[in-house]
């Protein structure tokens, strides 16, 4: 059988690979999903063509922690904070959704992923509160056709009324949905998203690391981001104890001291940045500078679909900015302006591209256009008057690019959206559903007496909404 063809034409093209660099016309040939040949000009006329005349193409971006069956509650934490968010969300909402809400859920986020060109992610999963909730969570990626790393959650929504079992039934269950799932190869991937450290006993927490690697899967897990508080400490601990690893994506990492990050960068570890989460909920500076410091490479996440957007531009955008004002802020301090901007928006886009796609495991695979890698790619450019003079490609993504100015998206070869338009999606039916669910959703945490955002009141709420909420370490693992 020959293989199906297709070759994108006459763009623009950003390969984000530096031994091929950019082309300002050149054309990208697709064979069976793979990137097989990069140059000015190919003579294909047996393929497909997607034409790309006054477009970039690029990789498709890759997000490094998305909770995507947020997405049914999109913006409903915009004024809370991040206790706010544990017990609203994790605590108040999660318990609401069924398994076919999970799976609306991812596949309602995963679309709008995909809309907006991210063709990548990962998805942190903690609303299996039954097995058929995982289940869903893995079906509504499947069906949106995106590329994921699913990274299976074992955190309790109803720690006093589980509906699941003991933490062995839960470990028990990521091994079936590995076996039922991820017994080959495809567009997803198999993850561990750990439950926050301190948050359970600690041999809970080696439990869920060693199911991990038993199968390969990368590791995912909220780091150092709860201030005044040992939930989501452990860096130091899991060092000593050799449990770190560059299969690990650690997320935030705000409150790390130098200690934390050296374990981190000595381990090959990674780190994912959740701009729009951290600067609206309290977690304190985004990491850009630390990761600098100690050669660390950062990744972007859109993190929480109930605060921001899910798209990553508005993370590039953000993140870029604030890092460069990070960095300018003792200059500006000592009464002096900078000579150079401290980071470009050539690196920034990294961080959603090479960077990424290493953090996931997937650097062999994606994050660049190079051939012998999978077909993931996006055109951006079209009529939108921001897009129009452009002088600086990656300035154009970073500062000027929207959801709406990306045309087509590849996935594997495959076109999931076509000049604007997402295909093989019915998005008037899918909003409507969307819609639907969440008012049944919020409607029965209502019925079930939960106060939104539901944060505990009354004296020493700032020491006690956090579990372990105290300035003092464990005396040990």
């Amino acid at each position: 059988m020959s293989p199906h063809r297709t070759v994108v034409r006459n763009g623009h093209v950003l390969t984000m690979d530096p031994a091929l660099g950019d082309l300002p016309a050149g054309d990208v040939l697709i064979e069976d999903g793979v990137i097989t040949a990069v140059a000015p000009s190919l003579p294909v006329t047996d393929a497909e063509v997607v034409d790309a005349t006054g477009h970039l193409v690029l990789p498709g971006l890759i997000d490094t922690h998305r909770h995507t069956w947020q997405s049914l509650v999109r913006g409903i934490c915009g004024d809370w904070t991040l206790g706010d968010y544990y017990f609203g969300i994790r605590l108040g909402i999660s318990p609401a959704f069924t398994p076919d809400d999970v799976r609306l859920g991812n596949f309602f986020g995963a679309v709008d992923a995909l809309n907006a060109g991210v063709t990548t992610l990962l998805d942190f999963s903690h609303c299996n509160n039954t097995p058929d909730h995982a289940d869903g969570a893995v079906r509504g990626l499947q069906e949106a056709g995106i590329r994921a790393a699913f990274c299976y959650g074992f955190f309790e929504s109803s720690p006093e009324a589980t509906r699941f079992g003991d933490h062995a039934a839960r470990v028990a269950d990521y091994h079936r949905i590995a076996d039922t799932y991820f017994a080959s190869d495809g567009l997803l991937t198999l993850g561990v998203s750990l439950s926050e450290i301190f948050g359970l006993p600690w041999d809970h927490t080696v439990a869920e690391l060693a199911a991990a690697r038993e199968r390969n899967a990368l590791l995912v897990n909220h780091a150092g981001c709860v201030f005044g508080s040992v939930l989501t400490t452990g860096i130091t601990e899991m060092d000593a104890l050799g449990l770190l690893g560059p299969d690990m994506v650690h997320v935030h990492c705000t409150a790390f001291g130098d200690a934390e990050w050296e374990a981190v960068a000595r381990s090959g570890g990674k780190v994912s940045i959740s701009v729009e989460t951290e600067l609206n909920m309290g977690f304190g500076r985004p990491v850009f500078a630390r990761c600098r410091r100690h050669g660390v490479r950062p990744t972007l996440s859109a993190d929480v679909i109930s605060l921001g957007s899910g798209d990553l531009w508005h993370e590039l955008r953000f993140g870029l900015g604030y890092a460069r004002s990070d960095a300018d802020l003792p200059v500006n301090t000592a009464g002096a302006m900078p000579d150079a901007v401290s980071f470009t928006a050539r690196e920034a886009l990294d961080w959603s591209t090479v960077n990424a796609a290493d953090a996931l495991g997937l650097g062999d695979r994606i994050g660049s256009l190079t051939p012998g890698k999978r077909a993931d790619l996006i055109l951006v450019g079209g009529p939108a008057i921001e897009q129009h003079p452009r002088v600086d490609p990656y300035a154009t993504l970073v500062f000027q690019t929207t959801a709406a100015d990306v045309r087509t998206v590849l996935v594997d070869g495959r076109i999931v959206k076509r000049d604007g338009v997402l295909t093989g999606t019915d998005l008037t039916a899918l909003t409507g559903q969307a819609d639907a669910a969440a008012d049944r959703i919020l409607g029965r945490a209502r019925d079930a007496g939960r106060a939104l955002p539901g944060t505990p009141r009354g004296p020493g709420r700032r020491s006690s909404r956090w579990p372990g909420s105290s300035t003092s370490r464990p005396s040990g693992p």
